[in-house]
C-alpha cells in the first residue's frame, strides 16, 4: 500500500532506537576547581556536554553551540569534523580547539528567521547531508545556535533518508525545540525532495537492513 508520502506502509514508521549519551552529575557538597575543570569528590574531571546535546546515530552527534565548558567532552567523543549551520564566523577559541584535536569544520550558513519569515536553503541542507553521509567525516557533530531548528531540519532530513514516518520525525524534532518548534520547520521536512540523495549508502546507521 502507498501512503502520501510515497513510502511503503511496513516502511513508514520505523522508528529505531539510538543509544544516547547522558552525564548524570550526581549532587555533591564536595566540589573543586583545578585549571577551570570541575572535579567531583574522587579528583575525577567531570564532563559538561554542550546545550541539547544528543546522539544521533553511529557516529554522529547534536548539539547547541559548544563553549570552553565543553570541550573536554567533545574529545571524548574522538571527532573528525564539524558542521557549524550558522553564517556567522567561527570563534577563535573553538578554531583553536579544533585545529589541536585535528578536527575539520564544514561551514553551511543559515541564517537564523523567525517566522513568518523563515528561509530555508534546500541546496544548502541537501550539501550538509551529503557530509554527514559521508563515513570519512565521522564522528561528526552538528550544531548551530541551540541546536534546535538549523540543526532540527537537518537531522529530520536525515530521518526521511532512513525511513522514519512523518510523526517521528516531528516528535523528534518537537522533543529539542520544545516551545519555540515551528511550523515552517516541519513543512520543510515534510516536502524536502530525498531523490538526489538515495544512491548514497547510509552505512553507518544502526537501523540499517
Amino acid at each position: 500500500m502507498k501512503l502520501e508520502n510515497g513510502y511503503e506502509d511496513d516502511d513508514m514508521c520505523k522508528t529505531i532506537e539510538v543509544a544516547s549519551v547522558v552525564v548524570v552529575e550526581q549532587l555533591s557538597p564536595v566540589r573543586a576547581m583545578v585549571d577551570g575543570d570541575e572535579l567531583d569528590r574522587d579528583g575525577e574531571e567531570l564532563f559538561t556536554p554542550p546545550l541539547n546535546f544528543a546522539m544521533v546515530d553511529n557516529g554522529v552527534f547534536r548539539s547547541g553551540f559548544p563553549d570552553t565548558a565543553n570541550f573536554a567532552f567533545l574529545q571524548t567523543l574522538g571527532l573528525r569534523s564539524v558542521i557549524y549551520l550558522c553564517p556567522e564566523p567561527y570563534p577563535e577559541a573553538n578554531n583553536e580547539f579544533l585545529k589541536s584535536n585535528g578536527i575539520k569544520l564544514f561551514q553551511f550558513g543559515i541564517e537564523g528567521y523567525k517566522e513568518p519569515f523563515v528561509n530555508i536553503p534546500e541546496d544548502t541542507i541537501r550539501e550538509a547531508l551529503k557530509v554527514v553521509l559521508d563515513v570519512r567525516n565521522h564522528p561528526l557533530l552538528i550544531h548551530c545556535k541551540r541546536g534546535k531548528h538549523r540543526t532540527g531540519c537537518v537531522v529530520g532530513c536525515l530521518r526521511k533518508l532512513q525511513k522514519w514516518c512523518l510523526s517521528s520525525i516531528f516528535d523528534e524534532y518537537q522533543r529539542f525545540a520544545a516551545a519555540k518548534a515551528r511550523v515552517s520547520d516541519q513543512r520543510f521536512m515534510e516536502l524536502f525532495d530525498i531523490a538526489s540523495l538515495k544512491h548514497i549508502p547510509i552505512s553507518f546507521s544502526c537501523s540499517k537492513r
